[in-house]
């Protein structure tokens, strides 16, 4: 199968899942996630959705997010553009859901129960994360993870320039290279200011208009403060303050100027009023508290060291289920625009170490559990390529402590990397985005690759190997194995493959199960599942 038919065959088993064309209100995408906003999410069938090959997972956030991984996502999303809108055209009513209909496949029952289940945690924490700061840390990041494949591609440049350079090869072509790796973080700033003003409600192009005058030459000449401004001076914070600024400007010109002058009067005021606050305020402001992270940044990890790493190893996991990782998108940005590479994420990218580490002891640790045995399988692979979301809502969180076990790897591989930073090896990114070994492209620091590498693998090799070790010895406890090692399979039918039947067991006799005694009504013990139900793992609550 050609590659476009087969994004286009996986867009097509997606859409009708999601309630059809009529249900989905917007589309977008992000590094592996295709992110949709849905009229109704009872339409939405998870069941049947988890099961599609291409399909690691799905995430309820303010959008219904479908894991596809990197490089998936990008082909399939704009396949499922076109057939939502081929389905708008040929049918622009909203799908009305079918009386009685149930948003699971799963059968009667036990997993009827814990599909209302999880749809009720999934409300109650959508719930709490609609707090304003939440919703304004959503907002800053739909400004940057735009940027993040440019931030990628550019970044891969710089890191195949740099080898070049250091081992004397393709004189002539390194400069090109350089030229091309630079130039998006040249203007950076005018990417972040029309996708604030997008963000924010206003006319995207005023917002990059006003962000260029941040990295114009010409604000050489001016002086701010007593001092003269510099290109770049406030960098992306600067960009993001005036492209917020330009919005609400152009907002109230909106609302004041008639109307047979909006088109002359509204982008001139929105120009100069922003323009000059920016010049003659913001990037001086912005400038002093980029320079305050960058040195914070350095500060934390020549002093912290170790202690520093491991407690923001270990706590990655937990703000990105909260949300609040998204506030550290501009200071890896800042980071990367000052030095050239972002301390913090190499760090931060322990946290996915733990969770394979955590993933592979719990493989181990049940052994006659086919289904979370098949999904880790399954997941194993993107996990090593820092694509965490199948081994998160697929494994670990559902059993509770392994989750927490998994910080716990994340932690000591944290420690490991923020140890050789106090020691003067400070091992950087040069992009935002990938983690695991889809990171060791974009490895750079302020000594040798062949270092910075060597510190990074052993950082992820301490991730795993802590994270297999607490949970495998602290991740569960009796009641946990007992409900989990059992196998999820449908039992086999008492007609033997002879033709032959047993007698129904006497109560409280031994059931024909390899496995032992039966629990009530059919079930292979506790957490099993009757025949027929969907082959998944019960959420733990």
């Amino acid at each position: 199968m050609a590659t476009e038919d087969k994004n286009r065959a996986t867009a097509a088993a997606i859409l009708p899942l999601v309630g059809g064309a009529a249900n989905v209100s917007t589309i977008a995408h992000c590094m592996t996630r295709l992110r949709l906003g849905l009229h109704d999410r009872s339409l939405v069938d998870d069941e049947a959705l988890k099961a599609l090959p291409a399909v690691m997972g799905v995430v309820e956030d303010d959008t219904y997010q479908i894991v596809l991984g990197p490089g998936t996502v990008a082909r399939v999303t704009p396949e499922f553009e076109r057939l939502v809108e081929e389905g708008r055209e040929a049918a622009p009513a909203p799908a009305a859901a079918p009386a009685g209909s149930a948003a699971s496949s799963g059968s009667a029952g036990s997993a009827d129960e814990l599909a209302a289940q999880g749809a009720a945690i999934r409300a109650a924490r959508k719930a709490r994360n609609a707090t304003p700061f939440k919703l304004f840390l959503r907002r800053i990041a739909n400004i940057f993870v735009p940027l993040i494949p440019a931030l990628i591609g550019c970044g891969i440049i710089a890191g195949l320039n740099g080898l070049l350079i250091n081992l004397e090869w393709l004189p002539s072509v390194t400069p090109a290279l350089a030229a091309m790796a630079s130039g998006f973080m040249a203007l950076i700033a005018v990417f972040v200011g029309y996708n604030t003003a997008k963000e924010f409600g206003g006319t995207p192009i005023l917002g990059g208009a006003v962000a260029a005058i941040i990295v114009f030459p010409g604000v050489a000449n001016v002086d701010a403060f007593g001092q003269t401004l510099s290109p770049g001076q406030g960098g992306v914070l600067g960009a993001l303050g005036a492209a917020v600024l330009a919005v609400y400007v152009e907002k109230w010109c909106r609302r004041w100027v008639p109307e047979a002058l909006d088109v002359l009067v509204t982008p001139t005021l929105t120009v100069l009023v922003s323009g000059l606050v920016t010049i003659f305020g913001l990037m001086y402001v912005a400038g002093e508290v980029s320079s305050a992270i960058g040195t914070f940044a350095d500060w934390l990890l020549s002093n912290g060291g170790a202690g520093a790493g491991f407690v923001l190893g270990g706590l990655f996991l937990p703000l990105v289920m909260l949300g609040l990782h998204q506030a550290l998108i501009p200071i890896h940005t800042t980071l990367i625009e000052q030095q050239g590479y972002t301390v913090l994420l190499p760090i931060l990218a322990m946290a996915g170490a733990g969770q394979v580490g955590a993933a592979v002891a719990v493989y181990f640790r049940l052994p006659r559990n086919e289904s979370i045995r098949r999904t880790i399988k399954s997941a194993l692979p993107a996990g090593l390529l820092g694509v965490g979301e199948p081994l998160i809502y697929g494994v670990s969180l559902p059993l509770g402590r392994p989750f927490i076990t998994a910080c716990v790897g994340g932690a000591f591989g944290g420690g490991f990397v923020g140890l050789f930073n106090q020691l003067g090896d400070s091992v950087g990114s040069t992009a935002i985005g990938p983690s695991g070994w889809a990171l060791f492209p974009l490895l750079d620091g302020n000594h040798s690759l062949g270092s910075t590498i060597a510190i990074y693998a052993g950082g992820l090799l301490v991730g795993y190997v802590a994270g297999f070790v607490a949970t495998y010895f602290f991740g569960f406890g009796k009641d946990l194995l007992a409900e989990f090692n059992v196998s999820q399979e449908p039992v086999p039918s008492p007609v033997t493959a002879t033709g032959g039947t047993h007698p129904a067991p006497q109560d409280g006799g031994p059931a024909d199960s390899p496995d032992g005694p039966r629990a009530p009504g059919g079930s292979d013990g506790p957490g099993g599942r009757e025949p027929g139900s969907p082959d998944k793992t019960p959420v733990r609550v």
